[in-house]
């Protein structure tokens, strides 16, 4: 089932080179363990071997002699010992010494160890038999239990009267173009890819058998009390919660920085929203929604203000919250909690970006399934995109359910979760759920989260501290000295060393990174607490030139879409780009070498700049696809032409106010959308929109926050929303290869260039 050479056994002893008695019995040893066909790895010192278990995930046991070290107390040997159990609390532990030193070993190091042999005394044969069994035993234990059945099925070879019809991929080898994709992908991706008619297997539609046992597995991991596997993306997730939540005509509490998914499932159960609004800064980062906004008087006058509802006294169903935003910043869920449970039952928070919470102290109550759950509390669920920040497939994504003041009936919200899933999932991508579930149980998932914010800390630091030192040179001109900024606390500061001790505290200290009434940084204004919310480390947002904090824009600037375009054409893609901000994510690939490389391209992108660099020279292909457009121009003409226009439309003043009124409801999505299937739509220019109803959601990135909700009316309250969709057609239209993305409008290529439509309700 699994090659056993494949997993090294790492040997930790100062004599395995040196030429003593206790030398040559652990190279003995090692010679055993070769006719064993099992691989070593060795180290003399204990700092390397940390390093190999910390370097090489695929180590299968630990040798470790007791009278290795020089400190007479074997302190040094029982600290590696503990510093291996943080790293992984499961690797076997085996611990060579002689009887006469048995009795020296402490209570706690022999609760830490898996096996005990003596190194003088037992023959080299015995010991590697008895490093063999726990190897073999370890093995078969990292497996969860559903990936660890569909190998054991893969590998039986079975004759296969089932769909699919490749049947594990013979189809493909009889085409030639078949036999280079199955050649391509490898064998095993299609002897693993089976049908819902495997019943060994187990069936994700009933949750029986294997795969039951790894969704229960992945509900002790991730602290829910229920947990369901979902094959095609939190989407659907956020769609089978809605569906098993309410129906036609229920009242819904929506976080207006919600997905678009979460719109959909609006639309699909046809309930009436009433949107929580979150704040926005100057560069279009959307924050929170503010604790006050959540007091049940605020609600009620929310549901008193929409046209929408009759019943005023209607009970709210559901509330749904985006945690964490696109933009890093978690909520502290206690206090929603706590909030909301006098005027709903039951929360679901959208955490498609945030799956990694549980496996943190720094995310201590900032995750939907936090200890801190109290019987009044209302039932919590939360959605999660496993293939986002942690290790699966992509689509692969989990609900989790704490159950609360009203309980979930698991057959009937089976229901729903049958409505959005297909009878034939993808077992491959079921099985990277349950081998991520399976990394991250126990200490190992927290020692790759921390792993992943040691990353973005020490990127960070770097970045501030890269940008001190060029501001304050006095060898540069003084119109050189500027760089990009990060948006993050001041108090990481830049000195040059991060020791040891400041890293774990920047990594562990939610007090750090938690957004404060009395910083300028964040740009908000009053917080609800200085523990309301929190910016996540790993979400890195990269400042550029030309914003001021408070809105009002620099006389000179660099737009992001251009040094966006700038890094992509190096090979580094950003997760999202704003005006005057792009996003960067960390996760467990990423890498110190990937973020050094980000760094130096952003050093390049400063020295060309600085040298007015011709764009021919920079962009050709950007100049190809445009001739006559950019002929001529240097980098920073192109910037500043960018950015006096932006300037000249206060586009940050524009992005900060749009939401300071919501557009009136005139009927709800589900009524938009029926006019949408039923070709009652019309497709109207931005400059004829007073008055009418829109069909569609619009969504703007930047900022990536729905402006304008199907259902809602373009009216007095929405005259600046229209001014900036007209200044991102112009824009559009002015700089081509630099276009912004607008979800829901429909462009139209006519004589006087791209023109933007919004679908409207047809209007008689």
């Amino acid at each position: 089932m699994i090659e056993i050479n494949h997993f090294p056994v790492l040997i930790i002893d100062d004599q395995v080179n040196v030429d003593t008695m206790s030398g040559r019995a652990v190279r003995s040893v090692m010679d055993e363990l070769k006719k064993m066909d099992i691989s070593m790895q060795t180290a003399t010192t204990f700092e390397d071997g940390l390093f190999c278990l910390q370097s090489q995930q695929s180590i299968s046991a630990i040798v470790l002699d007791w009278e290795a070290g020089t400190d007479k107390n074997n302190n040094g040997i029982k600290k590696l010992i503990q510093r291996i159990r943080e790293v992984n609390e499961q690797v076997p532990i085996v611990l060579m010494t002689e009887k006469r030193h048995f009795q020296d070993i402490d209570v706690e190091t022999i609760g830490q160890v898996s096996e005990y042999v003596w190194k003088l005394e037992d023959t080299a044969d015995f010991i590697a038999g008895r490093i063999r069994n726990v190897v073999k035993e370890y093995l078969t234990e990292i497996f969860p239990p559903f990936f660890g059945a569909l190998m054991d099925y893969a590998e039986h070879y079975k004759y296969a009267w089932h769909t699919p019809g490749h049947a594990g991929g013979i189809a493909f080898l009889k085409s030639p173009i078949g036999r280079v994709f199955y050649e391509f992908l490898g064998e095993n991706v299609f002897r693993s890819d089976l049908s819902c008619s495997v019943e060994e297997l187990g069936s994700l539609m009933d949750h029986t058998h294997y795969i039951g046992a790894a969704e229960n597995f992945a509900s002790k991991v991730f602290g829910s009390d229920r947990t369901y596997f979902v094959t095609n993306g939190t989407s659907t997730s956020n769609k089978v919660v809605m569906c098993g939540s309410v129906s036609q005509g229920d009242v819904v509490l929506v976080d207006r920085n919600c997905h678009k998914s979460i719109q959909h499932a609006i639309t699909m159960t046809g309930v009436i929203p009433v949107y929580l609004v979150p704040t926005r800064n100057a560069h279009g980062i959307i924050g929170g929604i503010p604790l006050s906004d959540m007091q049940a008087d605020s609600i009620a006058q929310k549901i008193n203000d929409c046209p929408l509802i009759s019943d005023k006294k209607a009970p709210i169903k559901l509330a749904i919250i985006t945690n964490s935003t696109y933009d890093g910043l978690v909520y502290n869920v206690v206090d929603i909690k706590e909030q909301l449970s006098s005027v709903v039952d039951r929360i679901h928070f959208d955490e498609a970006w945030f799956p990694y919470g549980h496996f943190h102290d720094l995310y201590t109550d900032r995750y939907a399934m936090c200890e801190q759950h109290e019987p009044h509390h209302p039932t919590i669920f939360s959605t999660q995109s496993t293939h986002k920040l942690l290790a699966a497939f992509s689509q692969a994504s989990m609900i989790h359910m704490k159950e609360g003041k009203e309980p979930v009936d698991a057959h009937y919200f089976n229901e729903a979760f049958m409505m959005h899933t297909s009878t034939s999932p993808q077992y491959t991508i079921i099985a990277s759920l349950d081998v991520s579930s399976k990394m991250m149980q126990g200490n190992s998932g927290s020692h790759l989260v921390e792993q992943t914010i040691e990353e973005a800390v020490v990127f960070r630091k770097k970045f501030a501290q890269l940008r001190a030192d060029i501001m304050v040179d006095k060898n540069r001109p003084e119109h050189k000295r500027w760089f990009f900024d990060l948006w993050q606390p001041d108090s990481l500061d830049t000195k040059r060393n991060l020791t040891k001790e400041a890293l774990v505290n920047y990594c562990r200290d939610p007090n750090t990174w938690c957004l404060k009434s009395e910083n300028k940084w964040h740009g908000y204004g009053a917080m609800s607490s200085n523990q309301y919310l929190m910016l996540d480390p790993i979400k890195v947002s990269i400042l550029t030139p030309g914003v001021r904090l408070n809105g009002d824009m620099e006389s000179w600037g660099i737009p992001a879409p251009v040094l966006s375009r700038f890094l992509s054409s190096r090979g580094i893609v950003d997760e999202k780009t704003g005006f005057y901000v792009f996003l960067l994510l960390f996760s467990m690939g990423v890498t110190r070498g990937k973020s050094g490389t980000l760094l130096s391209e952003l050093l390049d992108f400063k020295k060309f700049y600085d040298d007015e660099m011709p764009l021919n020279e920079l962009f050709p292909v950007l100049l190809a696809e445009n001739p006559g457009r950019y002929d001529n121009l240097t980098l920073p003409e192109l910037c500043n032409e960018m950015h006096l226009y932006l300037k000249s439309h206060r586009v940050a003043h524009m992005a900060m106010d749009m939401l300071a009124q919501l557009p009136t409801p005139a009927m709800t999505p589900s009524e938009a959308f029926r006019s949408v299937v039923h070709k009652k739509v019309e497709e109207v220019p931005l400059n004829v929109l007073q008055g009418r109803v829109t069909a569609v959601m619009v969504v703007p990135y930047p900022p990536g926050i729905p402006i304008i909700m199907p259902g809602e009316r373009f009216d007095e309250k929405t005259q600046l929303i229209v001014r900036y969709l007209q200044v991102l057609e112009e824009f559009n239209n002015r700089f081509p290869g630099f276009e912004t993305k607008v979800h829901g409008v429909i462009v139209k290529k006519e004589d006087e260039g791209f023109r933007y439509y919004v679908p409207c309700v047809f209007k008689p």
